[in-house]
């Protein structure tokens, strides 16, 4: 008899590079899965994703405003993004797909 995944577990990762915009203020970045938040380091790290296709975004945020807000749909080929925020603490970001190394 085949056991069922637990709650929460997936097979799948996906990478994330999350570039530091050179004013920051203070902010911090943090990666949304579906809609959930979840806070970030700046550097690269790896997110634990659903299988299908995830909408997954990024956005920077001080104790003021956020900022640099990207998104996008994660197909299930996909492997790694890059973000970038805009150069000033203003407007949105981007989420790049990473070129295959």
């Amino acid at each position: 008899m085949d056991s069922t995944l637990p709650s929460g577990t997936t097979r799948r990762r996906v990478e994330l590079r999350i570039t530091r915009p050179l004013l920051t203020w203070f902010a911090r970045p943090t990666v949304t899965i579906n809609g959930v938040g979840q806070p970030a380091q700046w550097g690269v790290g790896t997110w634990a994703v659903p299988d299908g296709d995830t909408v997954i975004g990024v956005y920077c945020y001080n104790r003021v405003w956020r900022f640099g807000a990207a998104s996008t749909t994660v197909a299930p080929a996909d492997q790694g993004y890059e973000y970038r925020a805009g150069v000033l603490p203003l407007g949105p970001g981007s989420l790049r797909p990473q070129p295959a190394a």
